[in-house]
């Protein structure tokens, strides 16, 4: 833990290189100040940004430092998690793919992968290559993320398994609901298409051409000479918490990748020049890229929106998508636990930009990203960092005195040791609630980070207090009792408002497999 005042000295290391036009130049001292600016506003030990204007790199920097506990900077080639920015490069490696002719956005995933199946026969005989990559599969937000969320020990196979038993939330095509797993699929089209892990594809179709020689797609991959890695940090009660991650090995083509903004400065002039990379060579035509930032999946918009020029929006494939003052704004964000990413396109500015974060403060991110579309644009003055910073404030303030409502009348639990025993979830597996020391003990078996201590909340009803306080996730347990108070099965549900949606306690209904008596 470290209080505020020990992590807001900021340090500035990495490549800066200006293109010729002094505006340029001007741009990127204005990115780099509010960087500066944004790691006091919000609390963030360490950032890294790039941005890039006509094919030409105008900033590439590291802000802060990497560790709180080392202190060591970040710098232009810092390895972060970029989470769902994987996406990106999942649509991109199975564009590759239709181009060569070994399948087509349309395809059927059962064409490529014979055993996949939803809980919805129909979708599973209808579900296409572009359904999965644009969110409409009729799967709900993030369900089914805990079998990757937080790591589990579960194979792709398992979770192919799993999938079978997932919650099916609406019809095929009928509405947008962000779903990882989908993406993990397409990581196995991928996989069953060329013969080649998703990694691997990845890496020798964009890594080495681009030479971005120092992103990996999984933590495991990265040597262990290589010490230049984030570490996440988690803010509770105006304290920073280190929090080290292995950037969520499992979510593989979902949002597997350690990057550094050094390596992502190709990736966008890539991005911008239509698939031609900054050596020339043409990694993806120019009719993929239209395919994957062709909006595919509608979004609604806001009034606040409208009143930044965003009238419609959505997802197109691995990528959001909407008008922005005028223009088309391309953009995606990852999270992790401790760590953000955000990135922006304007095509038509031909502009890119990269901000990444060893915090959890998207609003730094925002606001970074805000103040130079203002520049770029050539629109109205407003302070970014102020506006973002007080919505952050007031987030945190709502968090630090959320409490659960405590009911009314409060009603005896049956003994404890009743509710003990093996419980079973079609797709997740077995979840042991166990009665140690007069307590019950719950263990999610295939996730060691989400174990802890069931306190009574009321009746049948408890909260799970993970040991684990910093992953903001708490959860109700409802157990089912029968007339002969013989508890059968259980389902959960998120105890806070801000719990992030890939803690998909809500889709998981467990049955009792058996009763323990114990001692």
């Amino acid at each position: 833990m470290k209080p505020l005042f020990k992590i807001l000295s900021s340090v500035s290391l990495g490549v800066t290189l200006l293109a010729s036009a002094p505006v340029w130049a001007q741009s990127a001292d204005s990115i780099r100040n509010t960087a500066e600016e944004t790691l006091e506003a919000f609390n963030i030990p360490g950032l890294a940004v790039v941005a890039v204007k006509d094919g030409e790199v105008i900033l590439a920097e590291g802000f802060g430092v990497r560790d709180i506990d080392s202190g060591e900077p970040v710098n232009a080639n810092t390895l972060f998690g970029i989470a769902s920015n994987t996406k990106a490069f999942t649509a991109a490696a199975m564009a590759t793919l239709v181009e060569q002719g070994k399948l087509n956005w349309d395809d059927k995933v059962i064409d490529y992968i014979p055993e996949f199946r939803l809980a919805d026969p129909a979708i599973t005989q209808s579900l296409t290559i572009r359904d999965i990559l644009s969110h409409r599969s009729g799967l709900g937000l993030g369900a089914g993320d805990l079998m990757i969320w937080p790591n589990t020990d579960k194979s792709t196979s398992d979770i192919l398994a799993g999938l079978a038993h997932v919650p099916i939330d609406h019809g095929l095509r009928e509405r947008f609901a962000y779903n990882n797993l989908m993406f993990v699929t397409a990581g196995e089209v991928i996989h069953r298409v060329t013969g080649m892990p998703y990694r691997e594809y990845v890496e020798k179709t964009f890594f080495q051409p681009l030479n971005m020689d120092e992103s990996v797609i999984g933590f495991s991959h990265i040597p262990e000479s290589n010490d230049n890695v984030a570490v996440g940090t988690i803010e509770m009660n105006g304290e920073l918490h280190r929090f080290p991650l292995d950037f969520l090995e499992d979510f593989g083509a979902a949002g597997a990748t350690a990057a550094s903004v050094d390596d992502l400065s190709n990736w966008l002039i890539t991005q911008l020049q239509g698939g031609v990379s900054p050596s020339g060579e043409r990694l993806f035509s120019e009719d993929s890229q239209q395919a994957m930032w062709q909006l595919t999946t509608p979004l609604g918009t806001s009034p606040e929106a409208a009143e930044q020029g965003t009238y419609f929006g959505g997802y197109g494939m691995g990528w959001f998508v909407k008008d922005y003052q005028g223009v088309k704004r391309v953009y995606h964000s990852g999270g992790i636990l401790g760590m953000l990413s955000l990135t922006t396109l304007i095509p038509e500015k031909n502009f890119g930009m990269v901000v990444l974060s060893n915090q959890q403060a998207f609003g730094g991110l925002t606001a970074i990203t805000e103040e130079a579309l203002e520049d770029l644009l050539d629109l109205p003055n407003r302070d970014w960092v102020e506006e973002e910073q007080q919505k952050y404030q007031a987030f945190m303030k709502r968090k630090a005195e959320f409490a659960v409502e405590e009911p009314e009348e409060i009603r005896e639990a049956l003994p404890l040791k009743s509710y003990a025993g093996t419980y079973n979830d079609a797709w997740y597996g077995d979840v042991e609630i166990s009665y140690e020391q007069e307590k019950l003990r719950i263990n999610f078996t295939h996730t060691p980070m989400l174990q802890g201590t069931l306190e009574h909340y009321n009746d049948d009803t408890f909260i799970v207090r993970w040991d684990e306080p910093l992953l903001e996730a708490d959860a109700f347990i409802d157990f089912s009792v029968n007339r002969n108070n013989e508890v059968h099965s259980a389902t959960l549900e998120a105890v806070a408002p801000y719990t992030d949606f890939s803690f998909d306690f809500h889709n998981l209904n467990l049955k009792k497999q058996k009763q323990e008596t114990g001692d």
